[in-house]
Order: structure tokens, then sequence, then C-alpha cells
């Protein structure tokens, strides 16, 4: 049966629920700049009726209310939308990571006039084409000096300011995987907070918001996807492995690479697997740093190298005004002290390889003498060997161009004496060092009897790094070859100190018969000056013009891909988070409707209360005797 004071309970949840809701509309203004806040609605309920189907009741029709109850206070989420998000915040990340790093990268090369690389550079030729006009004049040949030692400043100075933007790439992805592994551990412990909240049957929205808020952040780190199917479970799986789960957040470490530069691996804390992940600005930050900058830097080394490798190979053959002969004009810093190459690569003091930049044949060849030859040479490639056949018809020529265009380490062109010449270029991996050829090997006769460079064919007459003596595989004595140089050339290209203490060293003439050259000879000068446009970029066989222009016009299209790039995902990101805010976002004007309907419903709720209260005054105090 109902009781007398049925009515001050039931006025007393009015007053309690709405005033709840007003707290909740309270907590939704305070809150509408809150990064991450999603708007919460309180859902009223009628409480359960007096009579209840199943227990004893009086006859009385109907079921007697008992007012009202807060069945729960959820916040307006969309979940698909979320999924959404956290898959395109990745992608906007990595493009927000790479701009800037482009952007800069592109002010290197953003060079005018006289002082940029190019201008030093054809500086250089039009000196070496003055000297060759004039080869007894000592004027010509301080120009040639003073326009080398500029030139030298200006690919320096390019490489330490590409150097400095991998070393900042660098100090970047360790901030990056530190804030990887702090989100994953926020995440975890929030995952345990809800968890235990959700347990007593209470809604944490905040904390649900909060843990959103930093699964989108994570996503813009790396590419993550979020497992919502076990409530008791959520789940953040990237790159194949279950980076959070439930309570439990798992980290990435960092490994120096065994490479020459020594920079960070992110691996898998667990097992040290090295971690690749699809998208997000720690994966730009790998890119840039392992491949784009990396790419740049290795593609001014290999111009460095072989311009110094070229204009030595004839300044040493020549003869200067002071009849000086043998001279180098670049100094050469090989990096091995071992006349025969051989190097400890492991480090442990015992030499276990042989690295070497070039080696030539002894036979003088005809770029288009055809072979007559059939076979398939094996050089050294980015992930393994690669095979490059050649057949009877082809000529000599054909043969090098199919090695500069097979994709291998190694390039081969001819040199000023004819003879067959390999280089290594720059590597991709960090495991295998720069301009070192790893393995030469023929199963015909192109390299041995024909070309006169390795010793024998077969993996038995192969030429091969892993050893040290490989050089014993190259023909005989009469082959030539040089160590690979220290990592960087472009770092530390200069003059010889001979040629600047003296320019009367620069070389012009080309002797004959074993005489040194007179001096109105400026055969060698011409030479010098000819290699700006002959194709002796080994490798994709360029011009030294072409190797700037290509420079330039590549950055240009990074420049624009990544500015399109980034535009482009962030106007995406922009609309689906304004899909978000119309859903979860606080809307003033609807909160303050709602603040003035709660207000009249409690109002209304304490009216009901003071009416139940003077009618139990009228039956308490003014009925009786």
């Amino acid at each position: 049966m109902t009781s007398t004071f049925q009515g001050i309970e039931l006025g007393k949840r009015g007053v309690v629920a709405h005033q709840q809701a007003l707290t909740t509309t309270g907590h939704n203004l305070a809150n509408m700049n809150t990064e991450g806040y999603s708007r919460q609605r309180v859902e009223f309920s009628p409480f359960e009726p007096i009579y209840f189907p199943g227990l004893e009741r009086e006859a009385t029709p109907g079921q007697i209310g008992q007012g009202v109850s807060i069945e729960r206070v959820h916040r307006l989420r969309n979940e698909l939308l979320d999924q959404q998000i956290v898959a395109r915040a990745s992608a906007e990340g990595y493009w927000d990571a790479r701009d800037p790093y482009i952007a800069q990268m592109e002010g290197i090369y953003q060079e005018v006039g006289d002082s940029s690389l190019r201008g030093r550079m054809d500086a250089f030729w039009d000196a070496w084409q003055e000297l060759a006009n004039n080869p007894a004049d000592m004027p010509p040949r301080r120009a040639v000096v003073e326009r080398g030692a500029t030139l030298v400043d200006a690919v320096t100075k390019r490489y330490q300011a590409l150097k400095g933007l991998q070393d900042m790439a660098e100090q970047d992805i360790r901030m990056t995987v530190r804030r990887v592994n702090d989100l994953s551990g926020e995440i975890a412990g929030l995952n345990r907070d809800i968890r235990e909240i959700q347990a007593q049957g209470d809604d944490p929205n905040d904390l649900m918001d909060r843990r959103d808020l930093l699964t989108d952040k994570l996503a813009s780190l790396i590419d993550i996807t979020v497992d919502r199917r076990d409530p008791d479970e959520y789940m953040v799986h990237t790159a194949g492995i279950i980076l959070v789960q439930g309570s439990v957040g798992r980290r990435f470490d960092l490994e120096r690479s065994q490479g020459d530069e020594g920079y960070s691996r992110v691996v898998w804390g667990e097992t040290g697997q090295e971690m690749r992940f699809r998208d997000g600005s720690l994966q730009a930050l790998i890119e840039l740093r392992d491949s784009t900058i990396e790419g740049e830097i290795q593609s001014l080394d290999n111009m460095a190298v072989n311009f110094m490798d070229l204009v030595n190979e004839i300044h040493r053959g020549a003869y200067g005004l002071n009849g000086s002969t043998g001279l180098d004009f670049f100094v050469e810093r090989p990096r091995v002290t071992n006349v025969n190459g051989d190097y400890d690569r492991s480090g442990d003091g015992v030499e276990d390889s042989t690295y070497l930049f070039r080696m030539n044949g002894v036979t003088v060849l005809d770029m288009n003498a055809q072979t007559g030859l059939e076979g398939t040479l094996t050089l050294s490639g980015p992930e393994g060997n690669i095979e490059v056949p050649y057949y009877p018809t082809d000529r000599v020529g054909d043969v090098i161009s199919r090695i500069n265009a097979s994709g291998a380490e190694v390039s081969a062109r001819l040199n000023r004496e004819g003879r067959l010449q390999l280089k290594g270029t720059p590597a991709l991996g960090w495991e295998n060092p720069d301009f070192v050829i790893r393995h030469v090997e023929d199963s015909g006769f192109f390299l041995e009897g024909y070309a006169g460079l390795l010793a024998g064919r077969g993996p038995e007459g192969a030429y091969d790094w892993g050893a040290p003596g490989a050089a014993a595989a190259l023909r005989g004595g009469a082959a030539d070859y040089a160590a690979a140089p220290t990592a960087h050339p472009s770092g530390w290209l200069e003059l010889n100190g001979a040629v600047l203490r003296d320019p009367g060293s620069v070389a012009a003439g080309l002797g004959e018969n074993g005489r040194p050259a007179n001096p109105g000879n400026g055969e060698a000068a011409l030479a010098v000056a000819a290699l700006r446009r002959d194709r002796v970029m080994v490798g994709k066989e360029r011009t030294f013009d072409e190797f700037f222009a290509e420079a330039v016009g590549h950055m240009g299209e990074l420049g624009k891909q990544s500015g399109e790039q980034k535009e482009t995902n962030n106007l995406a990101m922009k609309k689906l988070q304004e899909l978000r805010q119309s859903v979860a976002g606080v809307n003033m004007d609807e909160e303050l409707a709602d603040l003035l309907r709660y207000q009249h419903g409690y109002n209304a709720a304490a009216r009901f209360i003071t009416t139940v209260n003077a009618m139990l005054d009228t039956i308490i105090n003014r009925m009786g005797v």
C-alpha cells in the first residue's frame, strides 16, 4: 500500500534528478573549450512503480509511480567517426612532420647567382678553361686554386647543412619514441581506471574522453587501429603488434645501428625486432633521416668523390709549371690505411673485409667494339647480388650501360686510358658502407680475358669483400685499384696543401714519351674543363651540369608533393573534426536552453514537495479532536 509520506520521497527524487541534470549542464559549459571533451547528457527514466508484477498488491487500478531516476549520464560520441579520425590522423601526422624538413631542405638548395654551389662549380670549370688557353701563365693557376677553394667551401657547407637536418631528425625520432611510450602507458592506466569505475556501475565519461584524446595523439605519431570489441580490454594495434592491451602498455626501445652514422633504430621492446610503420610522424622522421636526407647526402657524396677522383686522375698524370707531376689536386682520404684495402669491419682488431672503391682492368677497350662474348656478370646490389647478362652482339658500351642501369651498387665506365673501370656507389642500406665494391663475378670471359679485370671466372675467380686479401682476385699485378674513401667525402673535400702553397704545382700540360710537358701545353687543363659536359657521373652517366639540374628539380618536386599532401590531409582532417564537433562538441545555446529546462523542472519538483508538505500539515496538525 502507499505511504502517507510517499509524495515527499517522489518530490525528492525529482529535485535530485534535476539537480544532477543542472550539474551535468554546468559541467558541459565549463568544459566547452577543453580539448577532447564530449558533451554529456542525463537520461531520465521513471522510478519503479509501487506495484510490480508478481508481487501482492491492493485492488487499485493502474500502477502508482514513484517519480524519476537518473538512468545514466552518457557522452555523445560517434565511434565510426572516431575510427575515421584515428585512421586519418597518422597520414596527417606524417605530412605535418615531413613538410617543415622539406622546406628547410629547399632553403639549402635555393642559392642564387655566383654564390650558389652550381655557380661556383661553373666558375671552377671556367678557370680551367682559362688555364688551358694560357697554360704558361701564373694568374690562371691562382684563379683555379681560388675557385677550387670556394667550390670546396660550398660543397662542405651544403653537406653540413644536410647533416644538421639529419641530426635534427634523429633527435626528433628519440623524442617521438619517448612520447609514444608515454602515451601507451597513459592509455593503459586509463583503461585500468575506466574498467574499475564501470565495474561499480558508473559512467567514467571524462576518463574515456581523455583516453580518446590520447589515442588521437598516438595515431598522429604512428599508424594504429583500435579494437573496442571487448569492453573490458581496450586494445591498440600497430605494425602487427599489440601496443596496448587493457591495462598493459608496451614500449619501444632505441638501438644504435651498425652503420657509419650510428643512428637509432626503433625496435619492439619485448623482442628487439626493428619496427616498420606505414604512417605517422615517427615514420616520416625515420624516412627523412634514412632515405630523403640521407639520399641527398649520398648524392652529394657521389658527386664529390667522383669529381675529386676524375680531376685527380687527370692532374696526377700532368705537369705543373714548376715541373711537378704525380700530384693530386684534391686530397684523398682512404678509409683504409692498408694498401690492399683490408679492413676490420667488426671492430675486433682483426682484418676481416676488403674495402675497395675503384678497380681498373688491364686491356684498353673500344666503346663501339663488339665483344662476341656471352655470360652473366654478378654484382653487389641493395638486397643481395644482381645479375647482368651480356651477349655476343653487345658492344662494350652496351655492357657498361647495362651495368649502370641494373640497380647494382657498382658503376662502370672507360677511364681516360680506355680501360674498364668499376666503382662503388652509395649503398642503400645502413648495414653496407658507401663506395665499397662488395662483389664482382663473371660467368664468362668479359671481365677476365677481355677487360683484364678479374683473374678468373665463376665463383672461384670472383672478387668478394667478405674476407681480407680479396684484391688477389684481380688480374695479376697489372690491375690497379684504390681503397674506399672515408665516409662522406663531401664533408671533408679539400685542396691539396702543395697546390695551395704553390699555384705553380697546378698541372696544365700532358707529357709525351716520358718527357715533361712544355710550358705552352694546356691539354690537361682542357681535359679537366671538358669534364663539365662529359658523361662521367658514373651510375646514371650524368654530366655534372645534369647533376645540379636534377638535384634542384628533384627538390622542387619534393617540396610540391609535401605541400600538396599536407594541405589535402589537413583539409580532410578538418572536415572530420567538424563532423565530430557537430556530434560531441558543446553548443552554448543548447546548453543554456537545457539549463532553463532543468531549472524549471527543479522548481516544479520543489513546489510539489511544498504542496505535499502543506497537505501533511493539514492532516497532522489540523485534524483531530
